[in-house]
């Protein structure tokens, strides 16, 4: 049993990198330990609207594989139907995200008393949320530890230093990242490897393109976490 609660923030490189993929297989890796896991994506924009309510395919997704029997608003309280950025779509809307409501809705969550609490970003680690702010000011006001998934493809070097040097300046903990090797890319395992002298952080994965969550979450090592 974990003694105090781990908060983890799953961010990207860029959107579409898998940070759903990666989401699920961890957050199935951690259940298999007999955690007591909870998921949150605090935005998500591209929802289809069943039974009055806007739902978020990611969200389901994060559900299935979560074990503290949350709502869908719970784990997706922020939810727009246009799949466009959440920021504009807030706007058509004529609403506001701001970093206290978000906070609001992760209190929530924080109050199921999971052991860990999984949070699914948008987009990358500068999400904009209107205003002047970012998602990345959630990350920090509830000081959560960061998963920095990297979409192996050419240019992601660059994509990986940058978020990886955000994130340390933002002045949180960046626990480890995620080879997420989804398409062909030349020398991947050079690219790997450089990564690995680059980011000091421990390499959690390297996953590829496994339909099975149970196999890919078999892929994690969960050691650097210090459960």
């Amino acid at each position: 049993m974990i003694k105090k609660m781990k908060k983890f923030f799953i961010t990207a490189t860029d959107t579409d990198a898998g940070k759903t993929y990666v989401a699920q297989a961890f957050v199935n890796a951690l259940v298999g330990k007999q955690y007591k896991v909870a998921a949150y994506k605090p935005v998500s924009a591209g929802c289809q609207l069943i039974d009055s309510q806007l739902v978020n395919e990611d969200a389901l997704l994060l559900a299935k594989q979560a074990n503290c029997h949350q709502t869908i608003s719970q784990i997706n309280p922020i939810a727009f139907e246009k799949p466009i950025a959440p920021h504009i779509a807030a706007a058509e809307m004529n609403q506001e995200i701001s970093i206290s409501l978000l906070k609001a809705h992760y209190s929530e969550v924080v109050n199921i008393q999971p052991e860990i609490i999984v949070t699914e970003g948008a987009g990358g680690w500068r999400l904009p949320l209107g205003n002047g702010h970012y998602l990345s000011e959630f990350a920090q006001t509830t000081n959560q530890e960061v998963i920095l998934v990297v979409n192996m493809k050419l240019g992601c070097l660059n994509h990986a230093v940058l978020t990886y040097q955000a994130i340390i300046n933002d002045g949180l903990n960046c626990v480890g990242w995620i080879a997420n090797c989804q398409q062909e890319m030349p020398y991947l395992d050079e690219n790997i490897s450089e990564l690995q002298k680059l980011i000091t952080a421990p390499l959690l994965a390297q996953l590829s393109l496994e339909p099975d969550i149970s196999k890919a979450s078999s892929r994690f090592d969960l050691t650097p976490l210090n459960l």
